[in-house]
């Protein structure tokens, strides 16, 4: 057993609430669906979820201690995360209507906004902390299994759930946004719709003060 099942409990509820609050995560995956419609949307949910893996592993192996030790990398992180968005705004904004995909190039767009949802969350400092912060709580001195196997279970059991939360964002805001994918005018600023959106996040970080 590597979750302590007299924890668990107290787990699933803290990370049931953790999801029900608005963040950068859902803010992008439901602008994603909103805009470009439930495939980019899925895809950008698992994007997230990849990215959540890679950090948990980081957690696991103790990697995302070292760096969240040492505010120089965490400033670093953070200034690269913003400029990240930044350049995602800018190439958002900049595109021109004619440049908006058709249904025939969404499976580029969704492998697009996937890359681009792993990027933003691997370079979100607040990211890396909070697993470092969050998943060492939950580790019991009862059981056999390291607390690097025991973080790495109650990771991989976030990520599971983050990623059915998100389907689930999914699917309802693709539902209430396919009027919109029907609507030439919204079409025509929807790249430019998700350039506000990834400016949004770039301030996010940039003006968030990360702790170590």
């Amino acid at each position: 057993m590597m979750i302590d099942l007299a924890l668990l409990p107290v787990y699933l509820t803290t990370v049931v609430a953790l999801l029900l609050i608005p963040g950068p995560d859902m803010l992008l995956i439901a602008s994603s669906s909103l805009s470009y419609g439930r495939k980019v949307g899925v895809y950008a949910s698992f994007g997230n979820a990849t990215s959540g893996l890679i950090l948990t592993l980081f957690a696991a192996m103790g990697v995302s201690a070292l760096v969240a030790m040492n505010p120089m990398a965490l400033e670093l992180l953070r200034v690269l995360g913003g400029a990240y968005l930044l350049k995602m705004a800018w190439d958002c904004i900049r595109s021109d209507s004619v440049d908006t995909p058709e249904i025939a190039a969404q499976h580029n767009l969704a492998k697009l906004l996937y890359r681009r949802a792993v990027m933003s969350n691997l370079l979100n400092p607040k990211a890396l902390i909070f697993f470092v912060l969050f998943l060492p709580q939950f580790v019991s001195t009862q059981l056999s299994a390291s607390s690097g196997e025991q973080m790495l279970a109650l990771g991989l059991l976030l990520n599971v759930m983050g990623l059915a939360f998100n389907l689930l964002l999914v699917a309802l805001v693709g539902s209430l946004g396919k009027p919109l994918l029907n609507n030439e005018k919204f079409r025509a600023y929807q790249n430019k719709f998700m350039g506000l959106v990834f400016f949004a996040l770039a301030i996010w970080i940039l003006a968030s003060q990360v702790q170590s």
